[in-house]
């Protein structure tokens, strides 16, 4: 796979689960990595472990957070080459008259609005890139309906609107975009989701599961290192000609109806 060496890479929610993944990812391919992340402890154990990546604790649901992250990364180089909005939240797991105005604004915020408030400064700062990439982390969410899960489906629903429209304004200035729709990742979350479907449901966690599973083709969960290395396509010179596209890595998820 070709790519340009160095290469100044953001990675949003970077301290943890995929995001993780893809920062290391990026930083063992020789790219200059920064991450963002709310989670201060999450952050110092990622640079314990890999200490070339620099980090930025920081809310993105928040603007003046978003600042900051630009704030830091502008000290240490004078351009972004590729931006990885990953930072994302699962929502509740409620039917939509069950759901609370403050779960569905948080949803909201970090998953969509986050997503927003970040690519809106790294605009002109990929401008300076020989070959700008922004990568949205979405869902096979946003791909199908999702039952119980209303924040979460439209904000990343919205999240594919955003990438075909930005792919629009910013591929004249040969910046590409483009978003990844992770199926069920295997890890802490998706295990919580099971057990809020599971008791929403009224039925067994491991009944629950094999549901999910159903759900693909492959019958099987995904990898972090699978989005990763989707990831490193995406950025690279062998995807020069791919923008706009919402791409599933999932083992094929015919459906998302989570029934029997």
């Amino acid at each position: 796979m070709s790519q340009p060496r160095e290469r100044v890479v953001l990675v949003t929610g970077g301290a943890d689960g995929i995001g993780r993944r893809i920062a290391q990812t990026f930083a063992a391919a020789g790219d200059a990595v920064h991450v963002c992340d709310s989670s201060a402890s999450a952050i110092d154990a990622l640079v314990v472990e890999t200490p070339t990546i620099t980090a930025t604790v920081a809310d993105v649901a928040s603007a003046s957070d978003a600042d900051r992250v630009y704030a830091d990364l502008a000290q240490r180089h004078d351009r972004l080459d590729v931006l990885i909005n990953n930072a994302g939240i699962a929502g509740p797991t409620a039917a939509v008259e069950d759901v609370a105005d403050a779960d569905w604004d948080r949803c909201i915020a970090v998953d969509l609005s986050g997503t927003f408030y970040m690519t809106r400064r790294a605009v002109p700062m990929l401008r300076k890139s020989a070959a700008g990439v922004i990568i949205n982390i979405a869902s096979t969410a946003a791909l199908f309906g999702y039952p119980l899960r209303s924040p979460y489906a439209a904000s990343k629903w919205g999240m594919i609107g955003l990438t075909k429209t930005w792919a629009m304004e910013l591929g004249p200035e040969g910046i590409r975009v483009n978003a990844i729709c992770p199926g069920s990742v295997e890890g802490e979350r998706i295990d919580a989701v099971i057990e809020r479907d599971a008791k929403a449901r009224g039925t067994s966690p491991e009944d629950t599961r094999n549901i999910y599973l159903r759900q693909t083709s492959m019958r099987t969960f995904i990898s972090c290192e699978d989005i990763a290395a989707m990831a490193l396509f995406l950025a690279s010179a062998d995807a020069k000609r791919v923008s706009g596209q919402a791409i599933a890595v999932d083992g094929h998820t015919e459906g998302l109806s989570n029934s029997q």
